[in-house]
């Protein structure tokens, strides 16, 4: 196998990009970074922190993370369900739910100090009389230990050296239902900062709000600051975001020292259209940075994550000094990391892209690294700091949970902390990274250079077939998340197997958008395509297709299924397409995905349809059963691993260690597939080849739910693939799973 280190020839590249003949997809650059790598050791869903008695299929979510002094303990803010959650990481690759402290508002961010649980709450019920407070906890007993009240809107919450002042953003944010959310709206904010004893318990009587109005040009009168960070030397640098200032404050004199504009970007190759297609080919000029998350880097220089907010957003990361200048930014690396790794989020497109939001700085050994939480692409990059003047050296980027929004960074343990706030059918969650690995185990799928230059972009790989002559080689289709459908064609031979070409499918010329679900290559180098239908989508209904392609993906023949199945089926149609023979000896076979209107319940059809012929015929295939609330299992998959052989995937539609993911391998020899409409259907009796549940558990995520492409090359090695869905409600994660060669199909 062809070793291929992916971040260090990200690295490489970002410094220049190199030519790429069209008949030749370019090569990924040769290695230059190196380790200690990161890799993902847990996940701890923040649910499992909701006391006894409340709703833990309420929502829960994890935002801001911080740590204990010993590095033991976790401690995350959770504003669905009002409190803040513990952790227990003793063995970071075990973490256990330690505690729950409840308090009366939303909190919004954490720290921990000589003992005690700082809280910042927001308890504002009108956006013209913020409100809030500092809630105190002793971690040891997890007892209250008061409040101390805040004149306005709490957000971030930070610490100096020693511990000895908590320096607290009151943002008093704006109401962006009104005036579509200009500023300026009053009150303006402050930054409070409370001494704290050697206790850690905070002096309420001795609160001191430090002026930031009258600074920034574009609302002087609303700061609506935004973080805050301290140095070593006292030196609190704060953002603020929506007016795309930079606020110093000394921290011990309470007074402002020195404020700049975080100025404006000009970017190249981006998309700033969202269409439905990736198409990196745009520019922006003057983009205001805006930033979020600030993190010093030492004590003249620190990191700012450009996410923007109220105009702006330079989807970037900026290293600037205490004098104002910007030593470095990242221009449009980060979305282009995002294309490579298959974690673009078009929709997104038109704002702010990645969207970096969190960020972080630690020193681990010799090296401070930098953690950059890309908040719409889900994805943390690393970054090593090389020094004033220098830009940093990029080295991995780790797959987070969906919406990364705090990082924490425990040097003395090797780990990294990162906490996403999105909830849904995939649990909000901490995850846990630990250093120490010559090889990362992410990205597992990626793409080159495309030869305009840009990465080739991708997602949403719902299909796979392998080349039938040359191993190693297979090719994927996209669903309908985009508006047009591209075959994917990847080289399993790297160590991240890596896509190194991209056709958009075309009919009469033109590119054209299916819902595809499956691929098959045909004897002749072109492809069958299953599109998978949808009777009941308004405006139209949408019809299950098979497509027959050449081999340069043109469209030849939209095949339509004939009206006595038609008629029957549901949203769950099309979902994979494989072939035997050749010539006038073709068939092909499609898997439906669940049980249309005709089936006996627990069964979906597997269809054949002869070429040659026009013919189809129906098989039944039986189903398992799931007593998962709203779920459902069926089909996403269908391979030929022999002239009547196949292997299918059959999966349910949940997240977790409990839900179903397999590969069933079933024969058809013997059966004769019935008549489109007959009353009697033969069933196929299906046999377990492989639980995938274990296979999805190795990267120490939460399993995934959509399996939906199985190959096997011709050299005999399996493979299967995640569903990403484009980003779309999901974290973007693609998992690229090598299956070897299966026992039983040898």
């Amino acid at each position: 196998m062809r070793l291929h280190s992916l971040y260090a020839s990200l690295a490489l590249s970002f410094l220049c990009v190199a030519a790429a003949h069209a008949a030749q997809p370019q090569q990924p650059p040769k290695a230059t970074a190196s380790g200690p790598y990161f890799n993902r050791v847990a996940t701890f869903e923040a649910h499992r922190n909701v006391p006894v008695g409340r709703n833990v299929s309420k929502k829960s979510v994890a935002e801001i993370v911080a740590v204990s002094a010993d590095g033991m303990t976790l401690a995350y803010t959770d504003g669905e369900q009002m409190g803040i959650g513990l952790i227990d990481i003793r063995n970071p690759a075990q973490p256990k739910p330690a505690g729950f402290l409840a308090v009366e508002g939303e909190p919004t961010s954490v720290v921990i100090a000589q003992g005690k649980v700082l809280v910042a709450v927001n308890s504002t019920k009108d956006f013209t009389q913020p409100t809030g407070h500092l809630a105190v906890f002793d971690l040891a007993s997890r007892k209250a230990q008061g409040t101390c009240p805040l004149f306005g809107q709490p957000d971030s919450i930070a610490l100096d050296k020693g511990g000895r002042h908590a320096v607290i953003v009151m943002e008093n944010e704006r109401d962006e239902k009104l005036n579509k959310g200009a500023i300026p709206q009053l009150p303006g904010g402050n930054l409070t900062i409370i001494p704290l004893s050697a206790t850690g318990m905070p002096d309420c009587t001795r609160a001191h709000p430090v002026a930031l109005n009258g600074l920034a040009e574009i609302a002087p009168g609303d700061a609506e600051p935004e973080l805050v960070k301290v140095n070593a030397q006292g030196i609190a640098v704060v953002t603020l975001q929506e007016n795309n200032h930079i606020v110093l404050v000394d921290v011990a004199k309470r007074q402002v020292i020195k404020h700049f504009s975080a100025g404006a970007v000009d970017l190249k190759e981006i998309d700033r259209t969202r269409d439905g297609i990736i198409n990196p080919s745009e520019s922006a000029k003057g983009l205001l940075r805006e930033p979020d998350a600030v993190a010093w880097l030492d004590n003249t220089r620190f990191v700012t994550a450009n996410e923007g907010d109220y105009k702006g957003g330079s989807r970037s990361i900026s290293i600037f000094n205490t004098d104002g200048k910007v030593e470095w930014d990242s221009g449009n690396f980060l979305d282009h990391e995002a294309m490579r790794l298959g974690h673009y989020p078009e929709s997104r497109s038109a704002a702010k892209g990645n969207e970096p939001e969190g960020v972080e700085v630690g020193v681990f050994g010799k090296d401070t690294l930098i953690f950059v939480g890309s908040e719409r692409s889900s994805l943390v990059t690393v970054w090593r700091d090389r020094g004033a003047g220098k830009a940093p050296e990029y080295l991995q980027a780790l797959p987070a949970g969906s919406g990364p929004e705090g990082l924490t960074a425990i040097p003395q343990r090797g780990l990294l902390v990162v906490a996403s706030e999105n909830d849904g059918a995939a649990r909000s969650s901490v995850m846990i990274y630990q250093q120490g690995v010559d090889v990362p185990a992410y990205p597992t799928l990626m793409s080159s250079d495309s030869p305009a230059g840009p990465p080739i972009p991708w997602g949403a790989i719902s299909g796979t077939t392998a080349d039938r002559k040359q191993p190693g080689r297979l090719f994927a289709v996209t669903d309908s998340v985009y508006a047009t459908t591209r075959i994917l064609e990847i080289d399993t031979n790297f160590t991240s197997a890596l896509i190194t070409n991209a056709m958009t499918i075309t009919k009469d010329g033109k590119p054209v958008g299916y819902d595809g679900e499956g691929i098959a290559q045909r004897a002749d180098g072109g492809f069958w395509v299953a599109s998978e239908g949808d009777p009941d989508k308004k405006p139209a209904p949408l019809r299950n297709l098979l497509l027959r392609l050449n081999a340069k993906a043109e469209v030849q023949e939209e095949i339509e299924l004939p009206e006595a199945l038609a008629r029957h089926a549901t949203r769950f149609g099309f979902e994979g397409v494989t072939v035997t023979g050749a010539g006038d000896q073709e068939v092909v076979w499609l898997a439906v995905q669940r049980e249309w209107k005709d089936d006996p319940k627990g069964f979906t059809k597997i269809l054949r349809y002869t070429p040659a012929t026009k013919t189809w015929g129906v098989l039944h295939y039986p189903l398992e059963a799931t007593k998962a609330e709203g779920g459902w299992v069926g089909l996403s998959e269908i391979t030929a691993v022999g002239p009547d052989t196949f292997v299918v995937i059959e999966r349910d539609n949940q997240f977790g260690d409990s839900a179903l993911k397999t590969l069933h391998t079933f024969s058809v020899a013997g059966l004769t597939a019935a008549a489109p409409g007959d009353a009697k259907v033969p069933v196929v009796t299906k046999r377990l080849l492989r639980n995938l549940v274990p296979d999805l558990q190795k990267p120490h995520g939460y399993v995934l739910d959509k399996v939906e492409s199985f190959a096997v090359d011709s050299a005999g090695q399996a493979f299967a693939i995640t569903d990403n869905d484009g980003v779309d409600g999901s974290n973007g994660e693609t998992q690229f799973m090598r299956l070897g060669v299966l026992p039983s199909l040898r």
